[in-house]
């Protein structure tokens, strides 16, 4: 579908959308950066201006998570989810609802982590309950938040392994 920057989105089947990029660091510390609250407030934040100011996480099966962004205005985003599948350090899978809700219905994401020769590629598809709900995310500035905040990733593992 399309390329932004080192992420590839493209549209697998007419509910998904996956997004896929390659860090310089081993799958472990990628994983941790993705799950531990600690981390994520380094990187996690969207498009410029955009701040996680709220990381809650209790990363097993049942267990729960909760983000609060801040945007450049104070504009406030609310996410939270629950754990499917906690698979360390290779895979997570989760449900995903906003605070206000901007599409319908719940969300489901599979992030999956291989590690070849030193880098991993990550890959998360979300699965949406109607092909309506995957094309307002399409048509949404998505795909610019997810670039920023994995070059903002790409830096800090960078930065974390020197």
């Amino acid at each position: 579908m399309s390329n932004s920057g080192n992420v590839k989105v493209t549209t697998p089947t007419e509910r998904e959308i996956a997004l896929s990029r390659v860090f310089s660091a081993p799958r472990r510390r990628v994983f941790d950066a993705l799950t531990q609250p600690g981390l994520l407030k380094h990187w996690f934040g969207g498009p410029p201006g955009w701040s996680l100011v709220a990381c809650e996480i209790d990363l097993r099966v049942g267990g729960s998570f909760r983000y609060v962004w801040r945007g450049p205005e104070g504009t406030h985003i609310g996410m939270r989810g629950e754990y499917r599948e906690v698979k360390p350090p290779e895979r997570i899978v989760s449900t995903a609802v906003f605070d206000e809700a901007w599409f319908a219905g719940k969300a489901v994401g599979t992030a999956v982590l291989v590690e070849h020769e030193g880098k991993t590629a990550l890959t998360t598809t979300v699965r949406y309950e109607s092909r309506e709900a995957r094309d307002i995310v399409l048509k949404s500035p998505l795909e610019r938040g997810v670039a920023a905040g994995y070059d903002r990733l790409a830096e800090f593992l960078t930065s974390a392994l020197e």
